[in-house]
């Protein structure tokens, strides 16, 4: 598995740094980087992992995250599996406010841009009101050459502060400070639970994986995620149904309730409306009506 500090594989020798891939499935280790990362999901679903949070990422989503914000981009299960003719495409735009932009963002001039991103290290998700605009603008900063790349990323973030505070926080709560060891441990448990989450997990079993006692896994988990193991994999469950329910494969919801690792259909919307605030039908009926608008 990768070292959780990870170092972007592209030419060093840039402030602004523009990669696009295509391939089966997102790299799916917990990572953190230096630079900042604007990410268009071009192709491609999943599970966005973000700190100790989750979102569900479909085509056309954006999302800017923080310098060395821990995350993972899990495409769904059906993308690994064998003989599957899925791919994933993105095109991801990397900075560093901190290196050789910070010159710049110290200017006078620029002063609510440097604010912006600062509040913006908790990552957030681009509202769909603004997608077009900052697609557009993205593939100005791929296709610019030269002086041009900055004067176009300077356009991009202006775009970004200009409905930035419409978009959805992608993290509550910022997950401790741990070392390369303990992200690659942190790592290996999330990606247990994304493979396993449809069925039944014991504390045991998944204390066992991380080669710990059941005690010492709580301590351990809550210590470096702040969460409890338990929280975690309800909100991990739920975030899947959110993605089955809205896919519309499936008849009704309690179809859903038994894919998902819940054993009734009453502790299911116990769960969901702890998660998601709301009843499962009131969520559905939301997320449809803001889809079509």
């Amino acid at each position: 598995m990768k070292v959780l500090q990870f170092t972007i594989p592209v030419a060093h020798d840039l402030t602004i740094i523009v990669q696009e891939d295509n391939m089966s499935h997102f790299y799916p280790y917990l990572h953190r980087h230096k630079e900042a990362q604007l990410i268009w999901i071009k192709e491609g679903e999943g599970t966005l992992v973000v700190d100790n949070n989750m979102h569900a990422f479909r085509k056309n989503d954006i999302y800017l995250l923080g310098a060395n914000q821990p995350h993972l981009f899990k495409s769904n299960p059906e993308y690994f599996e064998e003989g599957s003719d899925l791919k994933i495409q993105a095109l991801m735009i990397f900075f560093d406010p901190n290196g050789r932009l910070a010159p710049i963002l110290a200017l006078p001039e620029m002063q609510l841009l440097q604010s912006f991103l600062q509040q913006k290290q908790s990552g957030y998700k681009v509202p769909t009101t603004q997608t077009d605009a900052i697609i557009q603008r993205m593939l100005s900063v791929q296709y610019a050459k030269n002086h041009e790349v900055v004067v176009k990323f300077l356009d991009l973030l202006q775009a970004l502060y200009q409905d930035g505070n419409k978009g959805e926080t992608l993290s509550s709560a910022k997950m401790a400070s741990f070392s390369e060891t303990e992200g690659i441990r942190i790592g290996n448990i999330f990606n247990y639970l994304m493979q396993h989450y449809e069925r039944q997990i014991s504390l045991d079993e998944v204390a066992s994986e991380a080669h710990m006692t059941p005690q010492a896994f709580c301590r351990y988990f809550k210590k470096h995620t702040r969460q409890t193991f338990v929280s975690f994999l309800n909100e991990l469950r739920i975030n899947e149904a959110c993605k089955k329910l809205t896919s519309g494969k499936f008849e009704n919801i309690a179809t859903v309730v038994y894919t998902c690792g819940f054993n009734s259909v009453t502790n299911f919307n116990r769960v969901f409306k702890s998660v998601k605030g709301e009843a499962p039908k009131t969520y559905l009926a939301h997320y449809f009506k803001n889809f079509k608008t």
